[in-house]
């Protein structure tokens, strides 16, 4: 089973905190860059010819700001070159604002059977304060023309740590979303990225931020009271209803193998890093040609491999397998990082139950540092 990640770099309006490759306002481009797109999911289809696709995931920037007809050319584009399971999950973001009943049946209709919604925050003030183009009331309308449109698998972003909010404002925000009953829910703290407005505005010091005090307070407050209805946390950031975790983020945790397409789009493949170029006007000059949009291709070493496994799969609240990992590598795990292994357990980061490792609590809350371990 493989995995696709189908990156679309086109927003109405760029957050503040958000430095992915994405751009606004370049509407013209939305023809050219689908056709550039359309052809490098064609030419490499020839690297897994052998392969059933078992997840799909449309990423941006904005994906639903692409008119239907051009959604629809990428996606029977992808069940046309390769094979794609009959119980596959293929989600896609979208921004409120940018969705319509129309546009939602449209995208149902195509195949998708799992919408990720961006919300980020309950409160309009909040949502300003980030650079988003929605409020509140057009999130409530996306959401439930979702539901109308069909979707029974629907995951909801929210931040917390924002610029002002307070700990009430973060309760609001959960309790809120939790009376949806949307099947998924991904928490994540505001990481503040050089090169956004939000990181200048912090050196200049015109930012107020929650301290690492109320950041770990919401965390924690997240934790308790999603576990509480129904939301099992299965990764540091993600929480579902039983049956609803993410599949496609998955791939990425258990380091699976994975083809992206579209600007900056990253893949791992046959223990190869690789991605496409990050320069949108080059990527549409290439015409969809592999050899000339792919960019700084690394054959990882065993070593690399081991630590990836373990850096990543700690993510999973159900932590990584010794097993799997001699089966995977050929040699038993305690072999390679026992060292590591014991020291973060007595520090009480790590936790073992049968063949497992796990993040304590308090690993959770400094999982970089557990991670730095295994780099």
């Amino acid at each position: 089973m493989s995995s696709i990640y189908i990156h679309i770099p086109f927003c109405i309006q760029k957050c503040l905190y958000c430095d992915f490759p994405s751009f606004a306002a370049k509407e013209a481009l939305y023809i050219d860059y689908t056709q550039a797109l359309i052809t490098e999911i064609q030419k490499k289809s020839l690297l897994c010819q052998s392969q059933t696709i078992d997840t799909i995931f449309f990423g941006g920037g904005t994906p639903t700001v692409l008119p239907a007809f051009l959604l629809e050319n990428i996606i029977n584009t992808v069940f046309q070159y390769y094979t794609v399971s009959k119980s596959a999950e293929i989600t896609i973001e979208a921004n409120p604002g940018t969705l319509s009943d129309s546009l939602l049946s449209s995208l149902h209709t195509m195949g998708f059977n799992r919408i990720s919604i961006g919300l980020q925050a309950w409160q309009d003030s909040l949502l300003k304060e980030i650079g988003r183009i929605h409020n509140r009331y057009a999130f409530l309308q996306s959401f439930f023309a979702a539901r109308k449109a069909g979707f029974e698998n629907i995951s909801i972003d929210v931040m917390f740590a924002l610029p002002g909010q307070s700990f009430s404002q973060w309760q609001e925000t959960l309790y809120s979303i939790m009376a949806l009953q949307p099947e998924h829910i991904s928490a994540y703290s505001l990481i503040l990225e050089e090169g956004t407005p939000l990181f200048d505005m912090w050196q200049k010091n015109q930012l107020s931020l929650p301290d690492e005090a109320l950041d770990r307070a919401m965390y924690h407050f997240a934790q308790q009271i999603l576990s509480k209805n129904q939301y099992q946390q299965y990764e540091i950031s993600n929480f579902a209803k039983k049956g609803f975790e993410s599949r496609h983020n998955q791939v990425y945790w258990k380091t699976l193998p994975y083809l992206g397409f579209g600007l900056g789009a990253h893949s791992f493949w046959e223990n190869k890093r690789f991605h496409n170029t990050y320069d949108i006007k080059k990527y549409i000059q290439c015409k969809g040609n592999p050899s000339l949009l792919t960019e700084e291709t690394e054959l990882l070493t065993s070593a690399q491999l081991q630590s990836e496994f373990l850096f990543m799969g700690l993510r999973m609240t159900k932590g990584i397998s010794a097993a799997e990992f001699e089966k995977r590598f050929g040699i038993p795990l305690h072999c390679v990082y026992k060292k590591q292994l014991s020291f973060l357990i007595e520090q009480n980061l790590l936790q073992k139950q049968n063949d497992c490792y796990f993040l304590t609590p308090r690993g959770m809350d400094v999982s970089n540092t557990v991670f730095c371990q295994f780099l």
